[in-house]
């Protein structure tokens, strides 16, 4: 008997993103970044999620992650919903998975979640990323965020000197003040739990809206310490990776009690596993905000969408896409501090 072709298929490719400039962090300097794009296709109908693995930061960092990517192409028939349930250790497949069911679900493959900002250009506010690197080359770049209209930016310390860190703080400060522009800064756990609060405290004389991760993750009770004691709101991030079940989460929210959380889907378990810490952060008076982690501009308008969805007047951690030399082109584009996107401008993404 002639075996009967599935209505529905799928496939994954990987791709390789390239940095248009090494790009610093407290993990290291990063030139390319590896992705996984997962395309379904129903009755001729083509939809596309991007996976967003993070080498080095993903819990799904795993050398059965292909083998995984394979079963899920190859069980795609289940349904997103049992496909989730298999694939609660991996949150990139998981992100990858909703946005593909959400693109198949949708009269435009890239338009997920219409609302004003797909069809009316509304804007959402986003942080002006600077990278580290030596003193000359991030004063650069912050002087390029202010000229670009950007009134937050999100600094990342903790590769150079601490000292030349807060030099460049107050060149800030002396040029604007806290109402001109909202300072962030991220330590990715670079601080030690030994000398986490006499930084905080020199970091505090800046007007900082709040820092993120300053100790490494997995430690609560030091953690928990630190977010009674400081002089600066805390942002849990790296914190939230690998926390799989709700009560989990909930106990690691009571435990430590942030003053904010920041949520990567592609990190925390896609738009499913971000909306259960956002209802237990208001559960317990505790804000949020959402940054997306070096996706293509094909998971970047994913969580542009959903964001805005959100309703969330901060300014959000949305990468603008122009990092990599290969990105794909889209509607979405950055204008005087904010993503905006332009249903007139096209989509170029093909693969072979």
């Amino acid at each position: 008997m002639r075996k009967v072709k599935s209505l529905i298929q799928a496939r994954f490719h990987k791709y390789i993103l390239k940095f248009k400039q090494p790009s610093g962090t407290s993990r290291g300097v990063l030139r390319t970044k590896e992705t996984y794009f997962l395309i379904i296709d129903k009755e001729g109908k083509k939809a596309i999620g991007e996976c967003g693995l993070f080498r080095g930061l993903s819990i799904d960092d795993r050398q059965d992650y292909e083998e995984k990517l394979q079963w899920v192409c190859d069980n795609i028939h289940l349904g997103l919903k049992e496909l989730l349930e298999e694939t609660i250790k991996f949150p990139s497949i998981q992100f990858g998975l909703e946005q593909a069911f959400l693109s198949l679900n949708s009269n435009d493959k890239f338009e997920l979640f219409p609302s004003d900002f797909t069809k009316n250009q509304n804007p959402i506010s986003i942080n002006g990323l600077i990278w580290m690197g030596d003193k000359q080359f991030m004063k650069t770049q912050i002087q390029d965020k202010i000229e670009q209209g950007f009134s937050c930016i999100k600094m990342k310390i903790g590769a150079i000197d601490f000292e030349e860190e807060l030099r460049l703080l107050e060149y800030i400060r002396q040029e604007f003040s806290e109402k001109d522009i909202e300072l962030r800064v991220d330590a990715n756990g670079a601080f030690s739990p030994e000398n986490a609060l006499e930084k905080l405290e020199k970091l505090s004389k800046y007007q900082l809206h709040s820092i993120e991760q300053p100790i490494k993750q997995k430690q609560w009770s030091e953690m928990a310490k630190l977010c009674e004691a400081t002089p600066l709101p805390i942002a849990l991030d790296e914190e939230l990776i690998g926390v799989f079940s709700k009560n989990q989460k909930k106990e690691l929210i009571e435990t430590i009690k942030p003053q904010y959380i920041i949520l990567k889907p592609s990190l925390v378990g896609g738009i499913g596993g971000s909306n259960d810490w956002i209802e237990i952060s208001e559960n317990n008076n505790i804000g949020w905000w959402i940054t997306s982690a070096l996706e293509s501009n094909i998971g970047l308008n994913a969580i542009a969408q959903w964001t805005f969805t959100l309703n969330n007047k901060m300014p959000q951690g949305l990468g603008t896409g122009g990092l990599f030399t290969n990105n794909f082109e889209s509607p979405l584009f950055v204008n005087q501090g904010s993503l905006v996107y332009n249903k007139e401008l096209n989509w170029d993404f093909k693969l072979s």
